[in-house]
Protein backbone atom coordinates (compact mmCIF):
# COMPACT_ATOMS: atom_id res chain seq x y z
CA UNK A 1 0.00 0.00 0.00
CA UNK A 2 2.87 2.40 0.55
CA UNK A 3 4.20 1.56 -2.45
CA UNK A 4 0.49 2.51 -4.70
CA UNK A 5 0.28 5.64 -2.07
CA UNK A 6 3.66 7.02 -2.92
CA UNK A 7 2.81 6.25 -6.72
CA UNK A 8 -0.40 8.74 -6.35
CA UNK A 9 1.59 11.13 -4.56
CA UNK A 10 4.63 11.08 -7.00
CA UNK A 11 2.07 11.20 -9.97
CA UNK A 12 -0.22 14.02 -8.36
CA UNK A 13 2.02 16.20 -5.80
CA UNK A 14 5.22 16.25 -8.16
CA UNK A 15 3.32 15.87 -11.16
CA UNK A 16 0.51 17.94 -12.76
CA UNK A 17 -2.06 15.19 -12.23
CA UNK A 18 -2.36 11.25 -13.02
CA UNK A 19 -3.31 10.23 -16.10
CA UNK A 20 -4.48 6.75 -17.28
CA UNK A 21 -1.78 4.33 -16.16
CA UNK A 22 0.66 6.80 -14.74
CA UNK A 23 0.45 5.70 -10.89
CA UNK A 24 0.60 2.01 -11.83
CA UNK A 25 3.71 2.99 -14.09
CA UNK A 26 5.04 5.25 -11.38
CA UNK A 27 4.75 2.68 -8.30
CA UNK A 28 6.78 0.26 -9.55
CA UNK A 29 9.32 2.75 -8.30
CA UNK A 30 8.05 5.98 -7.90
CA UNK A 31 11.73 8.03 -6.87
CA UNK A 32 13.39 6.27 -10.00
CA UNK A 33 10.56 7.18 -12.21
CA UNK A 34 10.51 10.87 -11.03
CA UNK A 35 14.47 11.17 -11.34
CA UNK A 36 14.55 9.30 -14.79
CA UNK A 37 12.44 12.69 -15.96
CA UNK A 38 15.65 14.75 -14.39
CA UNK A 39 17.46 15.50 -18.03
CA UNK A 40 20.32 17.23 -18.65
CA UNK A 41 18.99 18.97 -21.66
CA UNK A 42 15.95 20.41 -19.52
CA UNK A 43 12.22 20.51 -19.73
CA UNK A 44 10.32 19.04 -22.25
CA UNK A 45 9.24 21.86 -25.16
CA UNK A 46 6.05 22.50 -26.48
CA UNK A 47 5.02 22.23 -29.64
CA UNK A 48 5.01 23.70 -31.90
CA UNK A 49 7.61 26.19 -30.97
CA UNK A 50 7.23 29.68 -30.72
CA UNK A 51 9.10 31.94 -32.89
CA UNK A 52 12.28 33.00 -31.08
CA UNK A 53 12.01 36.19 -28.99
CA UNK A 54 14.06 38.18 -31.99
CA UNK A 55 11.21 37.00 -34.59
CA UNK A 56 9.01 38.72 -31.74
CA UNK A 57 10.49 41.72 -31.04
CA UNK A 58 10.46 42.45 -35.18
CA UNK A 59 6.11 42.00 -34.71
CA UNK A 60 6.77 44.25 -31.50
CA UNK A 61 8.71 47.36 -33.47
CA UNK A 62 6.50 46.88 -36.57
CA UNK A 63 3.27 47.37 -34.00
CA UNK A 64 4.92 50.09 -32.51
CA UNK A 65 5.96 51.95 -36.29
CA UNK A 66 1.90 51.77 -37.55
CA UNK A 67 1.30 53.11 -33.77
CA UNK A 68 3.74 56.18 -34.60
CA UNK A 69 2.25 56.50 -37.68
CA UNK A 70 -1.06 56.41 -36.87
CA UNK A 71 -0.59 59.09 -34.17
CA UNK A 72 0.96 61.04 -36.26
CA UNK A 73 -2.01 60.81 -38.98
CA UNK A 74 -4.30 61.74 -35.96
CA UNK A 75 -5.98 58.14 -36.00
CA UNK A 76 -4.76 56.19 -33.66
CA UNK A 77 -7.01 53.42 -33.80
CA UNK A 78 -6.14 52.59 -37.11
CA UNK A 79 -6.74 49.17 -38.76
CA UNK A 80 -2.75 48.40 -39.23
CA UNK A 81 -2.33 49.38 -35.39
CA UNK A 82 -5.65 46.99 -34.65
CA UNK A 83 -4.12 44.37 -36.64
CA UNK A 84 -0.74 44.50 -35.18
CA UNK A 85 -1.93 44.68 -31.29
CA UNK A 86 -4.31 41.37 -32.61
CA UNK A 87 -0.88 39.62 -33.95
CA UNK A 88 0.13 40.05 -30.70
CA UNK A 89 -2.63 38.82 -29.24
CA UNK A 90 -2.65 35.93 -30.91
CA UNK A 91 0.42 34.99 -30.32
CA UNK A 92 0.58 34.76 -26.89
CA UNK A 93 -2.76 32.91 -27.06
CA UNK A 94 -1.27 30.68 -29.29
CA UNK A 95 2.29 29.72 -26.99
CA UNK A 96 -0.29 29.57 -23.55
CA UNK A 97 -2.11 26.89 -25.89
CA UNK A 98 1.17 25.07 -26.50
CA UNK A 99 1.79 25.10 -22.97
CA UNK A 100 -1.27 23.76 -21.66
CA UNK A 101 -1.55 21.00 -24.29
CA UNK A 102 2.28 19.88 -23.59
CA UNK A 103 1.38 20.16 -19.45
CA UNK A 104 -2.44 18.21 -20.36
CA UNK A 105 -0.52 14.84 -22.10
CA UNK A 106 3.31 14.93 -21.56
CA UNK A 107 4.66 11.94 -19.80
CA UNK A 108 7.21 13.88 -17.72
CA UNK A 109 5.28 16.09 -15.65
CA UNK A 110 7.72 16.54 -12.75
CA UNK A 111 9.80 17.75 -15.50
CA UNK A 112 7.13 20.22 -16.58
CA UNK A 113 6.41 21.10 -13.13
CA UNK A 114 9.75 22.14 -12.11
CA UNK A 115 10.08 24.30 -15.38
CA UNK A 116 6.45 25.75 -14.21
CA UNK A 117 8.06 26.97 -11.18
CA UNK A 118 10.90 28.82 -12.57
CA UNK A 119 8.98 30.50 -14.63
CA UNK A 120 7.25 31.75 -12.30
CA UNK A 121 10.43 32.35 -10.35
CA UNK A 122 11.04 34.48 -12.95
CA UNK A 123 8.13 36.29 -13.82
CA UNK A 124 7.54 38.18 -16.91
CA UNK A 125 4.04 39.05 -17.38
CA UNK A 126 1.40 40.35 -19.91
CA UNK A 127 0.35 42.49 -17.21
CA UNK A 128 2.30 44.66 -19.16
CA UNK A 129 1.51 44.64 -22.78
CA UNK A 130 4.41 44.73 -24.79
CA UNK A 131 5.71 41.83 -23.07
CA UNK A 132 3.06 39.08 -23.85
CA UNK A 133 4.11 38.04 -27.36
CA UNK A 134 7.81 37.50 -25.37
CA UNK A 135 6.51 35.18 -22.53
CA UNK A 136 6.61 31.90 -24.53
CA UNK A 137 10.24 32.77 -26.29
CA UNK A 138 11.40 33.72 -22.77
CA UNK A 139 10.09 30.15 -21.05
CA UNK A 140 11.24 28.28 -23.97
CA UNK A 141 14.57 29.98 -24.08
CA UNK A 142 15.32 30.52 -20.75
CA UNK A 143 13.53 28.22 -18.18
CA UNK A 144 13.28 24.88 -19.87
CA UNK A 145 16.95 24.70 -21.28
CA UNK A 146 18.13 25.87 -18.01
CA UNK A 147 15.75 23.99 -15.54
CA UNK A 148 17.63 21.28 -15.24
CA UNK A 149 21.58 22.86 -15.28
CA UNK A 150 23.22 25.45 -12.94
CA UNK A 151 20.99 28.35 -11.54
CA UNK A 152 23.52 31.13 -12.74
CA UNK A 153 23.19 30.25 -16.31
CA UNK A 154 19.04 30.55 -15.77
CA UNK A 155 20.01 33.66 -13.73
CA UNK A 156 22.01 35.43 -16.42
CA UNK A 157 20.13 34.32 -19.59
CA UNK A 158 17.16 35.70 -17.46
CA UNK A 159 18.10 38.95 -16.85
CA UNK A 160 19.51 39.15 -20.60
CA UNK A 161 16.32 38.56 -22.44
CA UNK A 162 14.41 40.82 -23.78
CA UNK A 163 10.98 39.82 -22.20
CA UNK A 164 13.16 40.59 -19.07
CA UNK A 165 14.64 44.00 -20.21
CA UNK A 166 11.42 44.94 -21.35
CA UNK A 167 9.38 43.73 -18.60
CA UNK A 168 11.62 45.71 -15.71
CA UNK A 169 12.44 48.78 -17.41
CA UNK A 170 16.10 47.80 -17.83
CA UNK A 171 16.05 48.67 -21.59
CA UNK A 172 15.74 52.43 -20.65
CA UNK A 173 18.45 52.37 -17.62
CA UNK A 174 20.86 55.38 -18.44
CA UNK A 175 23.98 56.19 -16.19
CA UNK A 176 23.57 59.00 -14.72
CA UNK A 177 27.12 60.08 -15.61
CA UNK A 178 27.54 57.91 -18.50
CA UNK A 179 28.09 59.21 -22.61
CA UNK A 180 24.63 58.54 -23.16
CA UNK A 181 23.20 61.00 -20.13
CA UNK A 182 25.56 63.73 -21.31
CA UNK A 183 24.55 63.58 -24.72
CA UNK A 184 20.74 63.65 -23.59
CA UNK A 185 21.60 66.53 -21.42
CA UNK A 186 23.03 68.83 -24.34
CA UNK A 187 19.62 67.89 -26.21
CA UNK A 188 17.29 68.83 -23.24
CA UNK A 189 16.32 65.56 -22.69
CA UNK A 190 16.05 63.62 -19.34
CA UNK A 191 17.72 59.81 -19.51
CA UNK A 192 18.12 58.20 -15.86
CA UNK A 193 18.84 55.25 -13.62
CA UNK A 194 15.81 52.53 -13.48
CA UNK A 195 16.24 50.32 -10.69
CA UNK A 196 13.39 47.45 -11.31
CA UNK A 197 15.34 44.97 -12.68
CA UNK A 198 18.30 44.90 -9.90
CA UNK A 199 15.19 45.31 -7.03
CA UNK A 200 13.88 41.93 -8.45
CA UNK A 201 16.91 40.47 -9.14
CA UNK A 202 17.79 41.00 -5.07
CA UNK A 203 14.72 40.64 -3.71
CA UNK A 204 13.03 38.23 -5.88
CA UNK A 205 15.18 35.77 -7.99
CA UNK A 206 18.47 35.70 -5.64
CA UNK A 207 18.91 36.42 -2.00
CA UNK A 208 15.60 37.65 -1.04
CA UNK A 209 14.66 40.65 1.60
CA UNK A 210 16.44 38.45 4.34
CA UNK A 211 19.98 38.98 3.38
CA UNK A 212 19.63 42.33 4.70
CA UNK A 213 21.00 44.32 1.74
CA UNK A 214 20.54 47.82 1.54
CA UNK A 215 18.84 50.70 -1.05
CA UNK A 216 22.80 51.86 -1.69
CA UNK A 217 22.85 48.14 -2.78
CA UNK A 218 20.32 48.34 -4.81
CA UNK A 219 21.22 51.22 -6.58
CA UNK A 220 25.07 50.57 -7.01
CA UNK A 221 24.06 46.98 -8.80
CA UNK A 222 21.34 48.96 -10.87
CA UNK A 223 24.40 51.28 -11.63
CA UNK A 224 26.77 48.16 -12.61
CA UNK A 225 23.63 47.04 -14.82
CA UNK A 226 23.43 50.31 -17.19
CA UNK A 227 24.16 49.01 -20.54
CA UNK A 228 22.51 45.85 -20.39
CA UNK A 229 19.89 46.80 -22.98
CA UNK A 230 18.52 45.31 -26.43
CA UNK A 231 18.78 45.99 -30.11
CA UNK A 232 16.74 49.87 -30.45
CA UNK A 233 13.52 48.34 -31.83
CA UNK A 234 13.19 51.35 -34.29
CA UNK A 235 16.41 51.02 -36.22
CA UNK A 236 16.25 47.66 -37.94
CA UNK A 237 19.87 47.48 -38.52
CA UNK A 238 20.65 46.10 -35.18
CA UNK A 239 20.22 42.82 -34.01
CA UNK A 240 16.85 42.12 -32.21
CA UNK A 241 17.98 40.88 -29.06
CA UNK A 242 20.42 41.73 -26.34
CA UNK A 243 22.93 43.96 -26.62
CA UNK A 244 25.44 45.62 -23.77
CA UNK A 245 25.84 49.22 -24.68
CA UNK A 246 28.53 50.55 -23.63
CA UNK A 247 27.31 54.71 -23.74
CA UNK A 248 25.04 53.96 -20.95
CA UNK A 249 26.87 52.23 -18.93
CA UNK A 250 27.74 53.82 -15.60
CA UNK A 251 31.48 53.55 -14.77
CA UNK A 252 33.63 53.35 -11.89
CA UNK A 253 33.78 50.69 -9.65
CA UNK A 254 30.85 49.55 -7.46
CA UNK A 255 30.87 47.99 -3.68
CA UNK A 256 27.70 45.64 -3.08
CA UNK A 257 26.66 43.56 -0.23
CA UNK A 258 30.27 43.87 0.90
CA UNK A 259 31.96 43.36 -2.17
CA UNK A 260 33.90 45.51 -4.73
CA UNK A 261 33.39 45.52 -8.16
CA UNK A 262 35.91 46.93 -10.27
CA UNK A 263 34.78 48.85 -13.64
CA UNK A 264 34.43 46.38 -16.21
CA UNK A 265 31.76 47.30 -18.83
CA UNK A 266 29.09 43.94 -19.21
CA UNK A 267 31.28 42.12 -16.94
CA UNK A 268 30.85 43.77 -14.07
CA UNK A 269 27.00 43.20 -13.53
CA UNK A 270 27.87 39.59 -14.53
CA UNK A 271 30.32 39.15 -11.32
CA UNK A 272 27.65 40.36 -9.09
CA UNK A 273 25.24 37.70 -10.57
CA UNK A 274 28.13 35.44 -10.25
CA UNK A 275 28.21 36.08 -6.58
CA UNK A 276 24.41 36.66 -5.85
CA UNK A 277 24.09 33.36 -7.82
CA UNK A 278 26.64 31.01 -5.04
CA UNK A 279 25.43 33.74 -1.84
CA UNK A 280 23.94 30.83 0.75
CA UNK A 281 20.97 33.19 1.14
CA UNK A 282 20.56 32.54 -2.30
CA UNK A 283 20.43 28.40 -1.56
CA UNK A 284 17.97 29.50 1.21
CA UNK A 285 15.61 31.40 -0.66
CA UNK A 286 15.22 28.66 -3.35
CA UNK A 287 14.84 26.22 -0.87
CA UNK A 288 12.07 27.76 0.59
CA UNK A 289 10.31 28.76 -2.58
CA UNK A 290 10.53 24.61 -3.39
CA UNK A 291 9.63 23.71 -0.22
CA UNK A 292 6.83 25.88 -0.29
CA UNK A 293 5.72 25.08 -4.26
CA UNK A 294 5.80 21.18 -3.81
CA UNK A 295 5.08 20.55 -0.08
CA UNK A 296 3.24 22.97 2.07
CA UNK A 297 2.66 26.79 2.67
CA UNK A 298 4.90 26.04 5.57
CA UNK A 299 7.45 23.55 4.20
CA UNK A 300 9.58 21.76 7.04
CA UNK A 301 12.71 23.64 8.59
CA UNK A 302 14.52 19.82 7.66
CA UNK A 303 13.22 20.33 3.84
CA UNK A 304 14.64 23.58 3.57
CA UNK A 305 17.89 23.04 4.70
CA UNK A 306 18.39 19.80 2.75
CA UNK A 307 17.58 21.91 -0.41
CA UNK A 308 19.70 24.85 0.10
CA UNK A 309 22.75 22.59 1.53
CA UNK A 310 22.43 19.97 -2.17
CA UNK A 311 22.16 23.63 -4.07
CA UNK A 312 25.29 25.03 -2.17
CA UNK A 313 27.39 21.73 -2.35
CA UNK A 314 26.73 21.11 -6.18
CA UNK A 315 27.41 25.27 -7.08
CA UNK A 316 23.38 25.92 -7.97
CA UNK A 317 22.77 22.62 -10.17
CA UNK A 318 19.04 22.24 -10.10
CA UNK A 319 19.52 18.62 -11.33
CA UNK A 320 21.08 17.95 -8.09
CA UNK A 321 18.61 19.99 -6.14
CA UNK A 322 15.38 18.03 -7.53
CA UNK A 323 17.09 14.59 -6.72
CA UNK A 324 17.18 15.87 -3.16
CA UNK A 325 14.06 17.05 -3.28
CA UNK A 326 12.89 13.67 -4.84
CA UNK A 327 14.80 12.15 -1.84
CA UNK A 328 13.19 14.32 1.25
CA UNK A 329 11.34 11.88 3.38
CA UNK A 330 9.50 15.30 4.44
CA UNK A 331 8.21 15.57 0.44
CA UNK A 332 6.30 12.61 0.92
CA UNK A 333 3.94 12.89 3.78
CA UNK A 334 0.58 12.72 3.56
CA UNK A 335 -2.08 13.64 3.42
CA UNK A 336 -1.60 16.83 0.94
CA UNK A 337 -1.01 19.77 1.94
CA UNK A 338 -0.95 22.11 -1.04
CA UNK A 339 -4.15 23.49 -3.42
CA UNK A 340 -3.88 23.45 -6.98
CA UNK A 341 -4.29 26.70 -8.68
CA UNK A 342 -6.66 27.24 -11.28
CA UNK A 343 -4.40 25.77 -14.45
CA UNK A 344 -3.37 23.07 -12.05
CA UNK A 345 -6.54 22.04 -11.44
CA UNK A 346 -7.65 22.21 -15.42
CA UNK A 347 -4.56 20.89 -16.59
CA UNK A 348 -5.06 17.92 -14.14
CA UNK A 349 -9.03 17.77 -15.00
CA UNK A 350 -7.63 16.99 -18.77
CA UNK A 351 -5.45 14.30 -17.63
CA UNK A 352 -7.58 12.87 -15.55
CA UNK A 353 -9.48 12.12 -18.59
CA UNK A 354 -6.43 11.30 -20.93
CA UNK A 355 -7.21 13.80 -23.45
CA UNK A 356 -6.02 17.08 -24.06
CA UNK A 357 -7.77 20.62 -24.14
CA UNK A 358 -9.78 21.12 -27.58
CA UNK A 359 -11.12 24.76 -26.62
CA UNK A 360 -8.24 27.41 -26.08
CA UNK A 361 -10.70 30.38 -25.51
CA UNK A 362 -12.60 28.69 -22.84
CA UNK A 363 -9.84 27.80 -20.97
CA UNK A 364 -8.65 31.09 -20.92
CA UNK A 365 -12.11 32.02 -19.69
CA UNK A 366 -12.14 30.26 -17.42
CA UNK A 367 -8.82 30.49 -15.76
CA UNK A 368 -9.50 34.51 -16.11
CA UNK A 369 -12.77 33.45 -14.21
CA UNK A 370 -11.14 31.84 -11.33
CA UNK A 371 -8.30 34.56 -10.65
CA UNK A 372 -5.42 33.55 -12.39
CA UNK A 373 -5.67 35.12 -16.64
CA UNK A 374 -2.85 33.22 -18.94
CA UNK A 375 0.35 35.29 -18.24
CA UNK A 376 -0.77 37.40 -16.68
CA UNK A 377 0.62 37.25 -12.90
CA UNK A 378 -0.07 40.32 -11.23
CA UNK A 379 3.54 41.66 -10.16
CA UNK A 380 6.62 40.40 -10.80
CA UNK A 381 6.18 38.39 -7.45
CA UNK A 382 4.48 35.97 -9.78
CA UNK A 383 1.40 33.76 -8.86
CA UNK A 384 1.16 33.26 -5.01
CA UNK A 385 1.55 29.90 -3.45
CA UNK A 386 -0.31 30.11 -0.74
CA UNK A 387 -3.90 27.67 -0.21
CA UNK A 388 -5.40 30.98 1.01
CA UNK A 389 -5.16 32.78 -2.28
CA UNK A 390 -6.51 29.57 -4.22
CA UNK A 391 -9.47 28.42 -1.55
CA UNK A 392 -11.61 31.60 -1.42
CA UNK A 393 -15.51 30.82 -1.77
CA UNK A 394 -15.95 32.81 -4.79
CA UNK A 395 -12.84 30.86 -6.57
CA UNK A 396 -15.04 27.23 -5.43
CA UNK A 397 -17.77 28.29 -6.95
CA UNK A 398 -16.44 29.20 -9.96
CA UNK A 399 -14.53 25.65 -10.10
CA UNK A 400 -17.81 23.52 -8.98
CA UNK A 401 -19.31 25.68 -12.62
CA UNK A 402 -16.50 24.79 -14.50
CA UNK A 403 -16.51 20.82 -13.28
CA UNK A 404 -20.33 21.15 -14.21
CA UNK A 405 -19.32 22.03 -17.53
CA UNK A 406 -16.70 19.76 -17.89
CA UNK A 407 -18.45 16.73 -16.92
CA UNK A 408 -21.14 17.45 -19.36
CA UNK A 409 -19.13 17.20 -22.02
CA UNK A 410 -16.17 15.29 -21.31
CA UNK A 411 -18.01 12.25 -19.42
CA UNK A 412 -19.29 10.47 -22.37
CA UNK A 413 -19.23 6.55 -21.28
CA UNK A 414 -16.54 6.97 -19.19
CA UNK A 415 -16.76 5.36 -15.47
CA UNK A 416 -16.69 7.71 -12.79
CA UNK A 417 -15.12 5.54 -10.44
CA UNK A 418 -12.53 4.47 -12.92
CA UNK A 419 -11.47 7.57 -13.80
CA UNK A 420 -11.49 8.75 -10.15
CA UNK A 421 -9.23 5.62 -9.06
CA UNK A 422 -6.56 6.20 -12.32
CA UNK A 423 -6.46 9.79 -11.45
CA UNK A 424 -5.83 9.34 -7.57
CA UNK A 425 -5.57 5.78 -7.20
CA UNK A 426 -4.36 5.17 -3.27
CA UNK A 427 -5.44 8.95 -2.46
CA UNK A 428 -8.82 8.05 -3.45
CA UNK A 429 -10.87 8.34 0.15
CA UNK A 430 -13.57 6.05 0.79
CA UNK A 431 -16.35 8.77 1.05
CA UNK A 432 -15.38 9.98 -2.28
CA UNK A 433 -15.31 7.00 -3.79
CA UNK A 434 -18.58 6.33 -2.00
CA UNK A 435 -20.14 9.58 -3.67
CA UNK A 436 -18.58 9.05 -6.66
CA UNK A 437 -20.40 5.67 -7.55
CA UNK A 438 -24.11 7.03 -5.97
CA UNK A 439 -24.03 9.45 -8.43
CA UNK A 440 -26.81 9.69 -10.66
CA UNK A 441 -25.12 10.24 -13.88
CA UNK A 442 -21.67 10.28 -15.29
CA UNK A 443 -21.70 14.02 -15.56
CA UNK A 444 -22.54 14.43 -12.15
CA UNK A 445 -19.98 11.45 -10.78
CA UNK A 446 -17.09 13.32 -13.12
CA UNK A 447 -17.77 16.59 -11.27
CA UNK A 448 -18.25 15.49 -8.10
CA UNK A 449 -14.42 13.49 -8.66
CA UNK A 450 -13.09 16.67 -9.80
CA UNK A 451 -14.52 18.66 -6.74
CA UNK A 452 -13.42 16.66 -4.04
CA UNK A 453 -11.01 17.49 -1.31
CA UNK A 454 -8.87 14.83 -3.17
CA UNK A 455 -8.81 16.19 -6.38
CA UNK A 456 -8.55 19.80 -5.55
CA UNK A 457 -5.66 19.05 -3.08
CA UNK A 458 -1.96 17.90 -3.95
Amino acid sequence: MTRDLDGAIAATRFGLGARPGQIENASGDPRAWLVAQIKADGAPQPEPRSPTSGERLAELREYQRQRTLARQSGDAKSDPVKMAAKLIRDDAGADFMARVRLAATTDDDFAERWALFFANHFTVSAAKGATATLIGPFEQEVIRPHAFGRFEDMLVASSQHPAMLIYLDQAQSIGPDSQAATRAARGGRKVGLNENLAREIMELHTVGLEAGYSQADVTEFARAMTGWSLGRLDQSQEPMGFMFRPFAHEPGARTIMGRRYAEDGEGQARAVLADLAASPHTARHLALKIGRHFVSDQPPASLTARLARAYLESSGRLDVVARALVAAPEAWVSPPAKVKTPYEFLVSSWRAMGVPPDQGGAMAAAMTSMGQRPFSAPSPKGWPEEAAAWASPDSIVKRMAWSETFAARAAGQSDPIQVAENALGSRLGPLAAQTIARAETRAEGLSILLMSPEFQRR
